[in-house]
């Protein structure tokens, strides 16, 4: 239910893996690559935008079959957030035609609704810590880190998002800081929901 959401190399699988311990509770690791083995692509190449979709679609098939495994509370390292934002970032003004277009708007809708119902907390993980180039890791490219970025950010505060939604500060890098405030942004999503199950309970009577 506490899904983190945020560029490549912001560090968001050592502080969702961080803050499992302290909190007790699962870490889901999702794997993007492991997908694109499976459907025989590669994830180091480019493709046109249609197969790209199958494969996003795809990546977001294998994520929700791990997320419904879950009743109760859990934390991954990435969400619908971030998979609509690579894939957003791949849009430009007219390397898009009308079916390719379609084909973007369904899976916008389904990534979103897919983060509606699988998270009750949305976590924005900025870039801020040191980059440390690293085998199997993604480019330390900073232009298009800040890309995502934005784009991550952009989704989080968009009003179609039902869930607790909270960024943490690009200050903010030290990983006990960063647990502080996912653990704050949990305590203010349960405090709400109690909340609204005592309005329920007053407008019933």
């Amino acid at each position: 239910m506490i899904g983190l959401c945020g560029a490549h190399r912001t560090g968001k699988t050592t502080l969702a893996e961080e803050y499992a311990q302290l909190a007790r509770i699962p870490f889901v690791r999702t794997s993007t690559s492991e997908v694109f083995r499976a459907l025989g692509f590669d994830p180091k190449v480019d493709y046109d935008f249609k197969i790209r979709m199958m494969i996003q679609n795809g990546i977001l098939d294998a994520a929700e079959a791990l997320w419904k495994q879950y009743t109760g509370e859990f934390v991954t390292d990435r969400t619908p957030i971030d998979m609509l934002a690579y894939t957003m970032a791949d849009v430009q003004r007219q390397n898009l035609d009308k079916d390719d277009e379609a084909l973007f708007i369904e899976y916008m809708n389904r990534c979103i609704a897919s983060a509606n119902k699988y998270f009750a907390l949305l976590v924005a993980v900025q870039p801020g810590i040191p980059l440390v180039e690293a085998e199997g890791k993604a480019p330390n490219n900073m232009a298009y880190i800040e890309h995502i970025n934005s784009l991550v950010l952009g989704l989080v505060t968009d009003g179609r998002m039902k869930s607790g939604r909270f960024i943490i500060n690009r200050k903010t890098t030290d990983l006990t800081s960063r647990c502080d405030v996912i653990d704050n942004a949990m305590n203010r999503v349960h405090e709400r929901h109690m909340t609204q199950l005592e309005s329920g309970r007053h407008a019933v009577h």
